[in-house]
């Protein structure tokens, strides 16, 4: 796909989007139709405690901190391939279209390195649902309390398990997969859900994501948590082009656009009674997904929500 290694310590840009507290979640969400590898949001609407914990303080400005309860800043990391001056246009002209007048965009170059560590600072070992803890392998200090541990790095690929939509799919497997579960993953990121889906008990996973570093972290983050290729596969792919097969669960947590997208192509990767769950759709985008599902025969078994994401489970209408 033309990505080489080289890149990896090249000039990433940083985009920081500055917005009023009231619509960080707008803009967060257009800001992670950008890039599908890794935002992060600091949101002083909560102060304090949180602040220190999350916010880079020696990063910020006086006054940025004295009126930093009415605003938030979405940092998005684009890589050394991609032009910088699209995403911005991109941002501004959607967050204009969602009403959102009052934004600043402040552009910067940043180092790899410095970026992942800025995930290192507020990225913690957390419990999800009943049996798993996602942690990331920078931290040592923690107790599993009996629970199956995710080793994660995310590296420059989106997936740490924090966020919300993540979270959900995380939880919305955790009730689907058993021990006869063969799990598709589109747009695996990290690789998170397919190897959640295994310390889950399923038999096998096949994750595919479009972008080459993407694809290799999922494979690092599978050997962390010991699992070879005769469990786990991923490659590189847009959508399902290079899957075959039949999965008795598809799990697609992208966006509203693909997913509807997806939706034309899904029902034949599902087996007879497979489940479909699919995530990272934002609330205001539910009628449109909802009908492509209905469109495209499945019908919501389950739905799920977590501040404005959702996610879905479907199968087969009958």
């Amino acid at each position: 796909m033309g990505m080489t290694n080289a890149v990896d310590n090249d000039k990433w840009t940083e985009i920081l989007i500055t917005v009023p507290s009231k619509d960080i979640e707008n803009a967060g969400n257009i800001a992670n139709m950008v890039v599908p590898y890794g935002i992060y949001i600091e949101d002083y609407s909560a102060l304090e405690d949180e602040v220190l914990e999350i916010a880079h303080i020696d990063l910020i400005e006086e006054s940025l901190l004295e009126r930093s309860r009415e605003e938030g800043i979405i940092h998005v990391y684009i890589n050394p391939d991609e032009n910088p001056a699209e995403a911005v246009s991109f941002i501004s002209e959607r967050l204009n279209a969602c009403g959102i007048n009052s934004y600043r965009i402040d552009i910067k170059d940043c180092l790899t390195e410095d970026w992942q560590n800025n995930w290192k600072q507020y990225f913690h070992a957390m419990p999800i649902g009943k049996k798993l803890l996602v942690r990331p392998l920078w931290e040592n200090d923690f107790d599993s309390n009996g629970r199956k541990v995710l080793n994660i790095e995310p590296g420059l690929a989106f997936g740490t398990g924090s966020h919300p939509t993540t979270k959900l799919c995380l939880e919305t497997l955790e009730d689907y997969i058993n021990s006869d579960s063969t799990v598709l993953d589109i747009g695996c990121g990290s690789g998170i859900l397919s190897i959640a889906s295994l310390l889950l008990g399923a038999k096998s996973a096949l994750g595919v994501d479009i972008d080459s570093l993407a694809v290799k972290t999922a494979v690092k983050n599978a050997e962390e948590n010991n699992f070879d290729e005769s469990k786990i596969r991923f490659i590189q792919g847009n959508l399902s082009d290079k899957v075959s097969g039949k999965f008795s669960v598809v799990v697609a947590n992208i966006v509203a656009d693909v997913i509807m997208q997806f939706n034309t192509e899904v029902g034949k990767f599902l087996d007879g009674g497979g489940i479909y769950i699919t995530g990272g759709i934002i609330e205001n985008r539910e009628d449109d997904v909802l009908l492509s599902f209905a469109q495209n025969g499945f019908e919501v078994i389950e739905r799920r929500e977590n501040n404005g994401w959702l996610v879905f489970a479907l199968k087969k209408a009958k």
